[in-house]
Protein backbone atom coordinates (compact mmCIF):
# COMPACT_ATOMS: atom_id res chain seq x y z
CA UNK A 1 0.00 0.00 0.00
CA UNK A 2 1.18 3.33 -0.83
CA UNK A 3 1.35 6.10 2.02
CA UNK A 4 -1.17 9.62 1.21
CA UNK A 5 2.43 11.44 1.69
CA UNK A 6 4.24 9.03 -0.94
CA UNK A 7 1.55 9.47 -3.20
CA UNK A 8 1.55 13.12 -3.17
CA UNK A 9 5.20 13.36 -3.47
CA UNK A 10 5.11 10.81 -6.81
CA UNK A 11 2.36 12.96 -8.16
CA UNK A 12 4.41 16.48 -7.42
CA UNK A 13 7.39 14.71 -9.26
CA UNK A 14 5.04 13.40 -12.31
CA UNK A 15 4.25 16.92 -12.31
CA UNK A 16 7.78 18.49 -12.17
CA UNK A 17 8.53 16.01 -15.25
CA UNK A 18 5.61 17.54 -17.42
CA UNK A 19 6.98 21.10 -16.43
CA UNK A 20 10.52 20.25 -17.65
CA UNK A 21 9.12 18.50 -20.43
CA UNK A 22 7.39 21.47 -21.46
CA UNK A 23 10.79 23.78 -21.02
CA UNK A 24 12.55 21.39 -22.70
CA UNK A 25 13.27 23.50 -25.87
CA UNK A 26 14.37 26.06 -23.37
CA UNK A 27 16.58 24.35 -21.31
CA UNK A 28 18.53 22.72 -24.14
CA UNK A 29 18.78 26.15 -25.90
CA UNK A 30 20.50 27.44 -22.41
CA UNK A 31 22.27 24.42 -22.24
CA UNK A 32 23.82 25.09 -25.38
CA UNK A 33 24.24 28.73 -25.02
CA UNK A 34 27.41 30.10 -24.90
CA UNK A 35 28.25 31.38 -21.30
CA UNK A 36 26.03 34.98 -21.20
CA UNK A 37 25.27 36.74 -17.70
CA UNK A 38 22.56 39.39 -18.46
CA UNK A 39 23.92 42.81 -17.90
CA UNK A 40 23.05 46.67 -18.56
CA UNK A 41 26.78 47.42 -19.54
CA UNK A 42 26.99 47.36 -23.21
CA UNK A 43 28.51 44.71 -25.03
CA UNK A 44 31.52 47.42 -25.88
CA UNK A 45 31.91 47.87 -22.28
CA UNK A 46 31.46 44.27 -21.13
CA UNK A 47 34.77 43.65 -24.17
CA UNK A 48 36.82 46.67 -23.04
CA UNK A 49 36.73 46.03 -19.34
CA UNK A 50 37.01 42.08 -19.61
CA UNK A 51 39.92 42.57 -22.09
CA UNK A 52 41.93 44.54 -19.41
CA UNK A 53 40.46 43.12 -16.06
CA UNK A 54 42.02 39.44 -17.58
CA UNK A 55 45.33 41.11 -17.93
CA UNK A 56 44.89 42.53 -14.67
CA UNK A 57 44.41 38.68 -13.92
CA UNK A 58 47.55 37.31 -15.73
CA UNK A 59 49.62 39.70 -14.46
CA UNK A 60 48.68 38.94 -10.66
CA UNK A 61 49.23 35.56 -11.44
CA UNK A 62 52.43 35.72 -12.79
CA UNK A 63 53.93 38.25 -9.53
CA UNK A 64 51.72 35.83 -7.31
CA UNK A 65 54.11 33.03 -8.68
CA UNK A 66 57.33 35.44 -8.67
CA UNK A 67 56.64 36.52 -5.19
CA UNK A 68 56.44 32.61 -4.45
CA UNK A 69 59.69 31.85 -6.22
CA UNK A 70 61.45 34.68 -3.89
CA UNK A 71 59.64 33.90 -0.93
CA UNK A 72 60.78 30.08 -1.51
CA UNK A 73 64.50 30.99 -2.55
CA UNK A 74 65.31 33.83 0.32
CA UNK A 75 68.15 33.73 1.57
CA UNK A 76 70.68 36.00 3.54
CA UNK A 77 70.91 37.59 6.68
CA UNK A 78 67.46 39.01 7.07
CA UNK A 79 65.96 35.85 5.49
CA UNK A 80 62.73 35.53 7.76
CA UNK A 81 61.98 38.89 7.75
CA UNK A 82 61.87 38.78 4.13
CA UNK A 83 60.36 35.13 3.34
CA UNK A 84 57.24 36.32 6.03
CA UNK A 85 56.78 39.64 3.83
CA UNK A 86 56.81 37.93 1.02
CA UNK A 87 54.24 35.08 2.14
CA UNK A 88 52.19 37.91 2.83
CA UNK A 89 52.68 39.71 -0.31
CA UNK A 90 51.96 36.56 -2.14
CA UNK A 91 48.72 36.02 -0.05
CA UNK A 92 47.31 39.46 -1.17
CA UNK A 93 47.43 38.73 -4.70
CA UNK A 94 45.80 35.37 -4.65
CA UNK A 95 43.62 37.28 -2.45
CA UNK A 96 42.80 39.24 -5.75
CA UNK A 97 42.54 36.63 -8.22
CA UNK A 98 38.98 35.16 -7.77
CA UNK A 99 37.38 38.78 -7.43
CA UNK A 100 39.14 39.61 -10.32
CA UNK A 101 37.92 36.81 -12.47
CA UNK A 102 34.20 37.12 -10.64
CA UNK A 103 33.73 40.53 -11.81
CA UNK A 104 34.31 39.42 -15.54
CA UNK A 105 32.02 36.79 -15.29
CA UNK A 106 29.89 39.22 -13.42
CA UNK A 107 29.66 41.91 -16.34
CA UNK A 108 29.16 39.06 -18.72
CA UNK A 109 32.59 38.06 -20.27
CA UNK A 110 34.93 35.31 -20.29
CA UNK A 111 38.05 34.68 -18.02
CA UNK A 112 41.09 32.98 -18.18
CA UNK A 113 41.00 29.26 -18.64
CA UNK A 114 44.48 28.05 -18.58
CA UNK A 115 48.16 28.61 -17.38
CA UNK A 116 49.18 28.96 -21.25
CA UNK A 117 46.35 31.79 -21.28
CA UNK A 118 48.10 33.26 -18.76
CA UNK A 119 51.80 32.89 -20.52
CA UNK A 120 50.09 34.86 -23.25
CA UNK A 121 48.72 37.61 -21.80
CA UNK A 122 50.72 38.41 -18.76
CA UNK A 123 52.84 41.15 -18.84
CA UNK A 124 55.35 40.92 -15.69
CA UNK A 125 58.24 39.76 -16.91
CA UNK A 126 59.21 35.98 -15.37
CA UNK A 127 62.63 35.38 -13.28
CA UNK A 128 63.79 31.81 -13.57
CA UNK A 129 67.39 32.83 -12.61
CA UNK A 130 68.84 30.04 -10.23
CA UNK A 131 70.19 32.49 -8.24
CA UNK A 132 68.80 36.27 -7.37
CA UNK A 133 70.27 38.46 -4.65
CA UNK A 134 67.76 39.14 -1.80
CA UNK A 135 67.93 42.84 -2.57
CA UNK A 136 67.58 42.50 -6.37
CA UNK A 137 64.20 40.18 -5.48
CA UNK A 138 62.72 42.95 -3.33
CA UNK A 139 63.73 46.25 -6.25
CA UNK A 140 62.18 43.79 -9.12
CA UNK A 141 59.17 42.84 -6.88
CA UNK A 142 58.47 46.65 -5.64
CA UNK A 143 58.85 47.68 -9.97
CA UNK A 144 56.50 45.42 -10.67
CA UNK A 145 54.26 46.15 -8.39
CA UNK A 146 54.22 49.71 -9.54
CA UNK A 147 53.63 48.66 -12.74
CA UNK A 148 50.98 46.94 -11.65
CA UNK A 149 49.31 49.88 -9.78
CA UNK A 150 49.62 51.77 -12.93
CA UNK A 151 47.75 49.31 -15.21
CA UNK A 152 45.12 49.28 -12.35
CA UNK A 153 44.87 52.67 -12.87
CA UNK A 154 44.48 52.50 -16.53
CA UNK A 155 41.61 49.82 -16.10
CA UNK A 156 40.30 52.05 -13.83
CA UNK A 157 40.05 54.71 -16.23
CA UNK A 158 38.49 52.29 -18.98
CA UNK A 159 35.71 51.23 -16.08
CA UNK A 160 34.81 54.88 -15.83
CA UNK A 161 34.81 55.65 -19.66
CA UNK A 162 31.86 52.49 -19.08
CA UNK A 163 30.67 53.98 -16.20
CA UNK A 164 30.88 50.67 -14.39
CA UNK A 165 31.40 51.94 -11.26
CA UNK A 166 31.17 48.30 -9.18
CA UNK A 167 34.79 47.23 -11.32
CA UNK A 168 36.36 50.44 -10.49
CA UNK A 169 35.78 50.91 -6.61
CA UNK A 170 37.33 46.92 -6.24
CA UNK A 171 40.26 48.42 -8.21
CA UNK A 172 40.51 51.07 -5.65
CA UNK A 173 40.85 49.10 -2.79
CA UNK A 174 43.69 47.12 -4.98
CA UNK A 175 45.27 49.74 -6.24
CA UNK A 176 46.02 50.94 -2.53
CA UNK A 177 46.91 47.15 -1.83
CA UNK A 178 49.57 47.07 -4.24
CA UNK A 179 50.96 50.68 -3.21
CA UNK A 180 51.84 49.15 0.02
CA UNK A 181 53.24 46.54 -0.84
CA UNK A 182 55.21 48.72 -3.32
CA UNK A 183 56.25 51.18 -0.04
CA UNK A 184 57.07 47.82 1.82
CA UNK A 185 59.31 46.99 -0.96
CA UNK A 186 61.30 49.76 -1.63
CA UNK A 187 61.65 50.62 2.10
CA UNK A 188 63.04 47.19 2.81
CA UNK A 189 65.25 47.70 -0.13
CA UNK A 190 66.55 51.20 1.15
CA UNK A 191 70.49 51.75 2.34
CA UNK A 192 71.43 53.55 5.23
CA UNK A 193 72.50 57.04 4.18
Amino acid sequence: MISPTKNAMNKSDSNTNRSNLKNKPELLRRRDAPLETRTDLKPAATRDISGAMNAILADVFALYIKTKNFHWHMSGPHFRDYHLLLDEHADQLFAMTDPVAERVRKIGGLTLRSIGQIARIQRVLDNDAEYVEPLDMLAELADDNKNLTMRLRQTHNVCDKHRDVATASLIEVWIDETERRTWFLFEATRRRN
